[in-house]
This record gives structure tokens, C-alpha cells and sequence, in this order.
């Protein structure tokens, strides 16, 4: 903890003063965010540090595996702070953002290591799905290989659970909203992206592809929108 009050303590005396009237135009206006960012809480995953954003620039929501519950499941915290950041803020881009080493993928592919955890395995019970992809898709990877693409699967089932939200339905199929998928490197500092033409993760350039869903089919309409898995690893 000193090392969180002695920061706190730098802050107040020496940043803020340093950007005061940045500080205190934000504090008298509405908050006018650029994205929705959602990424898990693992706390070496700094959203604002990856994109070099100001504070402000980020509508955020962090929790173990970047988890968007369906919007049938339980209401909760991630369903309003989506449809307060549509409906009231008015985004106009979402971030899915999963990243290397993550623990809760670990534990998604491991189920062993939930007994004595009852809501964590609830929680995960969201990422079913990244769980069977992987079963299905990659059980001949090694296990660091089928890290990265559980991880990467995982995005990409969270933002179909994302589009059943009405609010982001409704503005995805008008063109208000576009969503992304990314996969964040810790260790090489690489953030990739998912390209829906070439249905896989590539590195992020200067130019954004957004994760266009793919049309509804009559026989799919309850599920949402469906996000085509990427081919390979």
C-alpha cells in the first residue's frame, strides 16, 4: 500500500498540477468517451498505456476473461455499462481486448482448478463455448499454442454474446456502432486484431478492421450475430 499512497501523493502534488486545466475542463463537462473498451482485470493489461489514450478517451468495463454475458443471462454490470454507453454516451466503437497469459483462460481450459472457486465457475460458465471450440478445433497444439487460441476464440465468442445486447443489435445492423476483436502480447507489446477476410488475428496497422458480424439467418435470429471462427492458429 505505500507504494499506492506515495503515488497518490505524486499525483496530487506533481501531475495534476502539471496539467491542472486539462484536469479541471474535463471535471465541468459531459464525458464524451472514444470506445467502449472491455478487457479482463488481470493487472498487467493497462488499456490506456496499450493505446496511449488521455483520461476521458476510455468507457471501460474489466472483469476475469473479458466476458460479455449473453443478453438473456442474470442482468449485471457489464449489460448497463453497455447499454449506458450506447444509449447515454453515445459510442460509437467497442473493444473486445483478451491477452497472452491470461489466468482465466487457464482456468476456462482447466476446470480443475475452479473447485472451491463457486463464482468463478459460474462466471466462466460464459466462455462454454470458447471451451468446446478449442476441444473441437485445437486439441493437437501444444499447450502454449492452445493458450493463444483459446484466448483469441474467446474474443471472438464474446462479441457474439456482445451483439445479442438489443441496444448493440439495433446499431449494428444500422451502421451506428462497429465492434473489434484484439488480442494483446504482454511480452512483445503486440496488439493483433481480427480480420473478418481473412478470418483470423493479425497485426493491428494503422487502418482499424472492425469485426463485422455476419448476417442474421432466419434459423439463428435468437443467437444474434454470428462472427465467422478464424481458420488457423
Amino acid at each position: 500500500m505505500e507504494k499506492i499512497v506515495a503515488g497518490v501523493q505524486h499525483f496530487r502534488t506533481v501531475e495534476f498540477n502539471k496539467h491542472r486545466t486539462f484536469y479541471e475542463q474535463m471535471a465541468s463537462r459531459q464525458q464524451n468517451p472514444i470506445a467502449l473498451f472491455i478487457t479482463c482485470s488481470d493487472s498487467r493489461v493497462m488499456p490506456h498505456l496499450i493505446t496511449q489514450t488521455d483520461p476521458g478517451d476510455l468507457f471501460q468495463i474489466r472483469n476475469a476473461g473479458n466476458i460479455v454475458p449473453p443478453y438473456s443471462a442474470a442482468g449485471g454490470g457489464e449489460g448497463a455499462t453497455i447499454e449506458y454507453s450506447l444509449e447515454v454516451l453515445g459510442i460509437k466503437h467497442i473493444i473486445v481486448c483478451g491477452h497472452s497469459q491470461c489466468g482465466a483462460i487457464k482456468a476456462i481450459l482447466d476446470g480443475g482448478n475452479l473447485e472451491g472457486l463457486p463464482a468463478a465457475k459460474s462466471w466462466f460458465s460464459h466462455a462454454e463455448a470458447t471451451k468446446r471450440i478449442v476441444k473441437q478445433k485445437y486439441s493437437d497444439l501444444s499447450p502454449d499454442e492452445m493458450a493463444i487460441a483459446a484466448t483469441e476464440e474467446n474474443v471472438l465468442v464474446q462479441l457474439n454474446h456482445l451483439s445479442t445486447h438489443p441496444c448493440v443489435a439495433a446499431r449494428l445492423s444500422a451502421g451506428l456502432v462497429q465492434t473489434y476483436g484484439w488480442y494483446y502480447d504482454i511480452g512483445r507489446g503486440r496488439v493483433l486484431e481480427y480480420d473478418q477476410s481473412q478470418m483470423k488475428f493479425v497485426d493491428l496497422g494503422t487502418s482499424v478492421r472492425a469485426a463485422s458480424p455476419m448476417p442474421i439467418r432466419s434459423s439463428e435470429r435468437d443467437a444474434g450475430f454470428l462472427l465467422t471462427a478464424k481458420e488457423e492458429l
